[in-house]
């Protein structure tokens, strides 16, 4: 199974929605609340490449990106491959 990482915030509801696809999905995920852990910020940043927002979502270290990207990839029949890797 991948390892999935979502850096996340409080009260966002992109957030929400991306964490009920990976629900969904049954997926393992570790959820980093950026707002609970400011200091993970940056480390985030950097990770994706200068975005800024949440959510922002990794599996095995790759960038997919937010909750559009990620509902986009799974419209298209590409999120499931990524998440068995």
């Amino acid at each position: 199974m991948a390892e999935v990482t979502i850096y996340t915030k409080a009260y966002c509801p992109y957030c929400v929605r991306a964490i009920g696809l990976l629900r969904e999905k049954q997926v393992a995920y570790q959820e980093v609340r950026i707002d609970l852990q400011p200091e993970r910020r940056d480390e985030m940043i950097k990770r994706a490449g200068g975005r800024t927002t949440v959510p922002q979502v990794f599996v095995n270290e790759q960038h997919l990106g937010g909750c559009d990207d990620i509902l986009a990839l799974d419209a298209a029949g590409k999120l499931d491959p990524l998440l068995q890797a």
